[in-house]
């Protein structure tokens, strides 16, 4: 763990007659926001323009880099301290240079937090306080992330308590470290949640907008609500299973990889495209892997490490230039029982074809996969489900026999194709098992 005073070698000083290492302080950066000659919104950092190529997650950090990324996005304290290489995130993140927008965690009503409880408020006061003087004289924090959707699913009450709060919350990250901005993470851009931060929270200097499906639309609902100043698209990615078609049985049908690629790109551009110049950066969701729905729906990494094609499609955005290694892509992914009701133990042929950008032999892999029932809201947590490999009766390449499990239910049929260079891609189409 590190301790709130510690200092960061920058200097060997030579001392007559011996030899010291002089430990000092490097200077806590200055960060601001404001608008140019232009009139577009900036964000400084000791009064150099920084534009925010992020993404959201704290894994692949020297790919991060190596790929364009310049700020990484965390959810919660704790994980500043996690260790990669040996040392904490924060100061691999320094050694990198990569900047972080810390996210301080506020707990949410749904869990079961009350924010009409003043012991909890002042908790939670506490332990932001705590934060802010832990780690303000790290020269990684770019900007302090005040909360992520804590306002979704809000139980009776004064429906202004959680804004109110928030506001409070401001004033102490400012007492604690008034040379760094602060930006509030909303679930969605509706307008009545953009009027309410406006209205009520005027220590904010940043909204941050979580979408996904209407990305595209969120500099028009910033303008419905009245918001003038700055912001960032905080996470954005593919349609999620809230907002997708179903098949018969209620098994959410994932974007194909090409549909997700736009769907990046195109909210991607379209808030660098705001006309009122108001974005500072956005953070493509999720550098990494979770288990959403699918274990592959939200991630642009596979479990297994490789990269994807969406993590190309990012850096060619960052960067304007494609990786050395691209990742191969799915052409093709034919299967007869899509979508369908089928017998228990029914066996079908199943194919698929990939083609790699840079011409690097390819592997298949065939996966069935029960339908996740832990479903959550929010994000949260979620059970993996229980695979079945003796389902893939035979594989060639790009072609498999796949017998249908024995047991009646939702399934999905997954396919994962890598290139043995670190990169990999995969889609899934559920289907059915009858009694």
């Amino acid at each position: 763990m590190l301790p709130s005073f510690l200092r960061y070698p920058i200097a060997v000083v030579g001392l007559f007659l011996m030899s010291l290492s002089t430990l000092t302080l490097v200077a806590s950066p200055t960060i601001s926001t404001g608008r140019d000659a232009s009139g577009k919104w900036q964000l400084y950092r000791n009064g150099n323009q920084v534009q925010v190529h992020g993404v959201g997650g704290e894994q692949h950090l020297e790919l991060t880099a190596a790929l364009g990324a310049n700020t990484i996005r965390t959810w919660g304290i704790p994980s500043l301290e996690k260790l990669d290489k040996g040392k904490p995130l924060v100061d691999r993140a320094q050694d990198l240079g990569i900047s972080i927008v810390a996210g301080i965690w506020l707990k949410h009503e749904r869990h079961g937090f009350n924010y009409g409880d003043p012991a909890f408020l002042q908790a939670q006061r506490d332990e932001v306080r705590a934060a802010i003087r832990r780690y303000r004289d790290h020269p990684a924090i770019l900007v302090w992330g005040l909360g992520n959707e804590m306002e979704h699913t809000v139980g009776p009450g004064d429906p202004l308590r959680i804004w109110r709060e928030i506001e409070i919350l401001a004033r102490i990250i400012k007492e604690e470290d008034p040379h760094r901005p602060i930006v509030t993470i909303l679930a969605g851009a509706a307008v009545e949640k953009i009027r309410a931060v406006r209205e009520n929270c005027p220590g904010i200097d940043i909204i941050g907008i979580n979408s996904y499906g209407p990305a595209v639309l969120v500099t028009h609902a910033l303008d419905e609500a009245g918001w003038t100043g700055p912001f960032m698209l905080t996470e954005f990615g593919p349609r999620g299973q809230w907002e997708i078609l179903q098949a018969p049985w209620g098994a959410p049908i994932e974007p194909r990889m090409g549909e997700k690629i736009a769907s990046y790109v195109g909210a991607h551009r379209a808030a660098l495209a705001d006309p009122q110049q108001r974005c500072l950066g956005t953070f493509c969701f999720t550098w990494g892997q979770k288990q959403e729905a699918t274990a592959t729906w939200f991630g642009m990494f596979l479990a297994t490490g490789e990269k994807t094609p969406l993590v190309d499609a990012m850096s060619y955005e960052f960067t304007g230039r494609w990786p050395a290694n691209r990742s191969p892509q799915l052409r093709t992914f034919k299967v007869p029982f899509a979508l369908e009701r089928v017998p228990a133990g029914a066996e079908f042929t199943v194919t698929a074809e990939a083609r790699d950008p840079d011409g690097d032999p390819v592997s298949y892999e065939w996966i069935v996969v029960a339908e996740s029932t832990d479903r959550k809201s929010g994000g949260d947590a979620e059970k993996i489900p229980r695979s079945f490999p003796e389902c893939t009766v035979s594989a060639d390449g790009g072609s498999a026999v796949i017998r249908t499990p024995a047991q009646p239910g939702a399934y999905r049929l997954f396919i994962y194709v890598r290139d043995a260079h670190g990169g990999g891609t995969t889609e899934n189409i559920p289907f059915w098992v009858q009694p």
